[in-house]
């Protein structure tokens, strides 16, 4: 089979794992090229992995046009409007969390993918997380029975500096947040393990960092199946990152993840016992780590080629999106946003 030929948008720091597990996946994958705005940091990566640098994706699209797909490590911000020039050339995407930072724009992405009769893919990598993955399977085989009560916490920390970076970071436009930004792997845990949501409330604030978005916030969740919930977040703790945590109760098991990405199983306890049980306990309080991109990838590449589905398509980061979106309009007015949103 004929390698799959790719290129990157955007060469910040994101884009060394793509680039990295593409490399890993060079029997499956061609690296065509990379572009950047900035000339020494595309320079930079165009010399480190030999490939060509371009300055602007129109430029590499029309040089390269034996490309079969683009990732996209740009600013969120700029998702919508670059995959809508790339399906109108009839290129694949793959987009880096969030897809975008307006829900409307998702559904602009979506549309456009789907009348070029092209694939889009959002990437969402910590669901291959070991631990993630064992709940998952547990809440399949409803060893729970039914959840009461469920709490994520992303207690992390980002400095100024990390934020005077680029104009771009901390804003509406192109970044969001610490929920749009650094929890949006987690706000998607929210609906990948526990289904449809009914109803937000949300209280957010920009307690300490000079930026536009927020630093700090709060989720009151309540889910159609009728668990209630809450997430929060910050990215102001002290002195460092402290944990991305998940927390289940049900009528039949606790469970908590926890770990510095929600890569650590707590605790694990359930009335009935299961084969995977005795091993989760040996390994208990031990941290364990994923090649999430380098799975990712394998899921596109298998896609693409008809031998798999879309592990998280365009449909799948909308779901996120949307609840990303619902928690804004919250914080913002002040009031209970129910979900689905209206278009």
């Amino acid at each position: 089979m004929s390698k799959i030929k790719i290129g990157i948008v955007g060469c910040g720091k994101i884009s060394e794992k793509h680039l990295n597990s593409l490399v890993q996946l060079k029997d499956h994958f061609e690296i065509l090229g990379v572009c950047d705005n900035h000339p020494e940091t595309l320079h930079k990566t165009a010399l480190s992995h030999q490939i060509d640098g371009f300055n602007d994706l129109e430029t590499m699209l029309t040089q390269k046009p034996e490309l079969d797909i683009i990732t996209l490590c740009s600013p969120s911000g700029l998702h919508a409007e670059q995959t809508i020039q790339i399906a109108h050339m009839k290129k694949h995407i793959i987009t880096e969390k969030p897809m975008a930072t307006r829900w409307i724009d998702g559904i602009k992405m979506i549309k456009a993918c789907d009348h070029a009769k092209v694939k889009l893919f959002v990437v969402k990598q910590n669901r291959y997380q070991p631990a993630l993955q064992l709940l998952k399977k547990a809440l399949e085989a409803n060893r729970f029975g039914k959840i009461y009560l469920i709490n994520l916490n992303v207690f992390w920390t980002r400095p100024q500096s990390y934020y005077d970076q680029a104009k771009w970071r901390g804003t509406w436009e192109f970044d969001g947040g610490a929920f749009m930004n650094q929890a949006s792997h987690y706000v998607d845990l929210l609906y990948w393990l526990f289904g449809p949501i009914q109803s937000i409330h949300a209280m957010m604030a920009t307690l300490s960092m000079n930026m536009e978005a927020e630093d700090t916030g709060v989720l009151n969740i309540r889910w159609r199946s009728g668990t209630l919930g809450s997430m929060n977040v910050t990215m102001l703790t002290y002195p460092r990152n402290l944990e991305a945590s998940l927390t289940v109760l049900g009528e039949k098991g606790s469970v908590k993840i926890g770990g510095l990405s929600a890569n650590q199983i707590n605790h694990w306890e359930f009335s009935e016992p299961h084969v995977q049980d005795e091993e989760i306990k040996q390994n208990i309080s031990q941290q364990t780590f994923s090649e999430g991109h380098k799975i990712y990838y394998e899921n596109v590449a298998k896609t693409l080629r008809g031998e798999a589905s879309a592990d998280i398509d365009g449909r799948a980061g909308l779901r996120s999106l949307e609840i990303l979106t619902a928690a804004y309009l919250s914080a913002r007015d002040n009031k209970m946003i129910n979900l689905p949103l209206k278009h």
